[in-house]
């Protein structure tokens, strides 16, 4: 068989979502993938650890667009449910403030309503105000815009009218802020940029669609946890013929004429492709896997302005009894919201006070335990390696102000329950995935790093390279980088003679 008879080799770098699904994109095309990832797991920040008997979802744990994981069982005409069990959940987070109030957010508008007005009554209309408006965004933003590929600048151009009619040179909080009176709701309402990387204070309020998806498709969590999805995704792989390489990381891309032909892995060698996609983060692709001469201007820039997502303390652990009373996703509000913000982002600082993401999958899945048992994660924002901290002695020390804290209020005598505990900050994440500065998110969902700003799904100044992933448009969270692997599937052509 002559080299031109074989089929096209794409190879993906990088099995988180966004590279599972260009994989499985590239190989209902035609293309003879080869998937490549540095964990011994698939998932990418979606691994799944076991301490103890406990189970605990490592990364991603709340799904929203459930449609995009069935996209990828259409591609090969099978269903999504008869591989993954999605639930809905109610409430989708109960928020806790420091002074023991709680708001219970999702369910039926009808429920969301009487929980707003329990706290302020003027905030009822405001909501359906902020959701009329949020349901603009989606429909530009989501509908029309995640999977548009935004590689040239007038693509971009054309659409600042409506972006600028939109509001979105404001921020989350200053688009919260003009429908939300109330301070606890103001911050309940503008969380979202946080589960993605950005300051709610700084980030495009483009990002305020979030509240049309989540009341469209509602939050779902997988029976099995996340590892169910990414599993079910490693089965359809399997069953396609994709192959998978795991404990393998790929050290640079090859570049010759302009056009990358090649992967070479840590230990030396060297597997040639006809199209490469690159789930990695962009800022080490670019800093680290392709030589400066190789890269267009416009990519070398982007990488010296670029502003990164905060840094992530992540806490495991099981408890030897069960709090049924605590909701599967939990928003636990500190002392300070926008100064602690500040310490984080911008003055780069670990402070003495905290707001905390807590998950409890037992709510949903006994599985995750013992009997008797409680399995739970608390994510903590943090500063990036930007901030210099000693993680070798702060982390033990964040550890237990985490515990003494939860122990106080919503997870009483955890200090004496708490078993199997674990953590992962910042360093873990340079080191395990390759992202700059330990960065949790890749670069900050700012406007000036979104859409023609962010960096590019097609490669830039290189041929036959395509980038998913969170810092890539559309951005992160596990919608977004599903929808940067639509987009580079508009880009690749159907088997493409070499």
């Amino acid at each position: 068989m002559t080299r031109r008879e074989l089929p096209n080799r794409a190879i993906v770098i990088g099995a988180g979502f966004g590279g599972m699904a260009s994989a499985l994109r590239l190989r209902s095309k035609g293309y003879d993938v080869t998937l490549i990832d540095r964990c011994v797991a698939l998932g990418g920040r979606a691994q799944v650890f076991e301490r103890g008997g406990f189970r605990h979802d490592a990364g991603p744990t709340v799904i929203t667009a459930p449609f995009l994981f069935e996209e990828l069982f259409d591609l090969f005409g099978e269903r999504m449910a008869d591989h993954i069990n999605l639930v809905p959940l109610t409430p989708w987070y109960r928020f806790c403030f420091l002074d023991g109030e709680t708001f219970d957010y999702g369910g039926t508008l009808e429920q969301t309503l009487a929980e707003i007005t329990r706290i302020e009554p003027r905030d009822g209309e405001g909501y359906l105000r902020l959701l009329a408006h949020s349901r603009r965004i989606f429909d530009i933003g989501f509908t029309e815009l995640s999977a548009q590929p935004f590689d040239r600048f007038m693509t971009m151009v054309r659409q600042i009218p409506r972006l600028l009619g939109l509001g979105s040179y404001r921020t989350v909080w200053g688009l919260v802020s003009r429908y939300i009176s109330n301070p606890k709701l103001r911050q309940a309402f503008s969380i979202q940029p946080l589960l993605l990387g950005g300051n709610p204070f700084d980030t495009t309020s483009i990002y305020g669609l979030i509240h049309f998806l989540e009341r469209a498709h509602g939050v779902h969590f997988a029976i099995g946890g996340t590892g169910a999805i990414t599993t079910a995704l490693g089965d359809l792989m399997r069953r396609h013929l994709v192959k998978v390489m795991l404990d393998t990381t790929v050290a640079a891309i090859d570049v010759r004429d302009g056009v990358a032909r090649s992967v070479t892995l840590a230990d030396g060698r060297t597997i040639d492709a006809d199209v490469i996609v690159s789930d990695c983060d962009p800022a080490h692709l670019y800093g680290a896997m392709i030589p400066k001469a190789e890269q267009a201007r416009s990519a070398r820039l982007k990488l010296a302005a670029a502003h990164f997502s905060m840094g992530l303390f992540v806490l495991y652990f099981g408890t030897t009894r069960t709090y049924p009373e605590v909701a599967h996703h939990t928003i636990w509000f500190g002392e300070r919201y926008r100064e602690l913000l500040k310490d984080i982002f911008d003055r780069k600082i670990l402070s003495d006070d905290f707001s905390l993401y807590l998950h409890r999958p037992t709510a949903t899945d006994a599985s995750f335990a013992p009997p008797g048992c409680d399995s739970f994660y608390v994510l903590c924002p943090v500063p990036n390696l930007q901030g210099q901290i000693d993680w070798s002695q702060e982390g033990p020390r964040l550890r237990d102000r985490i515990v003494k804290a939860l122990g106080s209020s919503i997870l009483p005598e955890l200090e004496a329950t708490i078993t199997a505990d674990f953590f992962m900050t910042p360093e873990d994440f340079e080191r395990d995935y390759l992202s700059t500065h330990g960065a949790g998110f890749s670069v900050a969902p700012l406007f000036r790093q979104s859409a023609w700003f962010r960096f590019h799904n097609r490669a830039e100044g290189i041929q036959n390279l395509f980038l998913v992933g969170a810092g890539t448009h559309p951005g992160a969270g596990v919608p977004g980088v599903l929808c940067s692997a639509k987009v580079v599937d508009t880009l690749i052509p159907s088997m493409v003679t070499p």
